[in-house]
């Protein structure tokens, strides 16, 4: 298929932006976190390469568009759902026409704002066997390392028929294909994808990273079972060798998605979001924060 050029994509969905009849999304409650009002920040859509666009705010959506539908990665918070469908209807695209709607894991900021996108849409969901469990619980499950902050941090609306996938299953949506790799750690289910994307006849292999943070609730210790260290090295192992033209992670900060925004607009004849080495350097610096939180754990009685 022949994509647009990069900078041809704006115009596009300026032309593409006229006024129709639309699904309508009715956001769930809120929720009240300590860090929630900047994950709940504005942010106006950003073309990144051929048919992939950052739809989301403070926190992580991407969509991948096709004429005969698209994919929604994450869906941040539930107060932030309604900012991810008004983004994707500022392209010029439909928010029925998300025919699938996949997850990087199961916690509130990335997976409390599917449960509204997949009514408005009514695009199927679909997750690995762990993500399935929690997404359809709305919450994360018992073994997840930060499940000790309790139900009133962590939960989030729960997720109906969400179709369970095999580690390195590809969906498809039109002439989209992406692949599922599990890489747990982070969460039990924690999944990252990977797709190509296309401007005209140049093509890129795109990467939706899950988080690699060896984060808990307090009193959790990873270095307690050696087969969940040896699992959270696979999958950070997993991301490294992943082929990788551009990274994309579920918060924006971890790929600078800012600092290239304002590079891209300074220059606008290199891409800085092409990064051959970025998977290998995000891995590298999850691999230095998991050993550094075992050797803390380890010295601490």
């Amino acid at each position: 298929m022949t994509h647009p050029t990069r900078t041809a994509w704006p115009l596009i969905a300026a032309l593409l932006a006229i006024p129709a009849a639309t699904a309508e999304l009715v956001p769930d409650p809120r929720h009240e976190c300590e860090y929630c009002e900047g994950w709940s920040r504005s942010r106006e859509p950003i073309h990144i390469y051929g048919n992939t666009w950052f739809v989301g705010g403070g926190v992580s959506s991407v969509l991948i568009t096709s004429k005969d539908g698209h994919v929604l990665i994450d869906g941040g918070l539930t107060q932030t759902a309604p900012q991810v469908a008004a983004n994707i209807a500022k392209l010029g695209f439909r928010l029925e026409d998300v025919k699938l709607i996949v997850n990087s894991h199961m916690h509130y900021d990335h997976a409390g704002g599917i449960a509204a996108l997949q009514r408005a849409s009514g695009a199927e969901v679909a997750a690995s066997p762990a993500a399935k469990r929690a997404l359809e619980r709305g919450g994360p499950t018992e073994d997840d390392p930060q499940f000790a902050f309790g139900p009133e941090h962590n939960n989030f609306p729960a997720v109906a028929n969400v179709r369970a996938i095999l580690d390195g299953e590809t969906r498809r949506v039109g002439d989209i294909a992406i692949t599922a790799h599990f890489t747990p750690g982070h969460t039990p289910g924690g999944t990252s994808w990977t797709w190509v994307s296309c401007d005209r006849d140049v093509c890129k292999d795109v990467v939706y990273a899950d988080s690699l943070n060896s984060v808990s609730a307090p009193g959790f210790k990873f270095s307690a079972d050696a087969q969940r260290v040896k699992i959270f090295e696979r999958s950070i192992d997993t991301v490294a060798e992943l082929k990788c033209s551009i990274l994309l992670t579920p918060h924006p900060e971890a790929f600078d998605l800012d600092a290239k925004v304002a590079s891209r607009a300074g220059n606008p004849r290199l891409d800085p979001f092409i990064e051959l080495d970025a998977c290998k350097a995000y891995a590298a610096g999850a691999r230095e924060r998991l050993a550094k939180r075992l050797a803390e754990e380890r010295a601490t009685p």
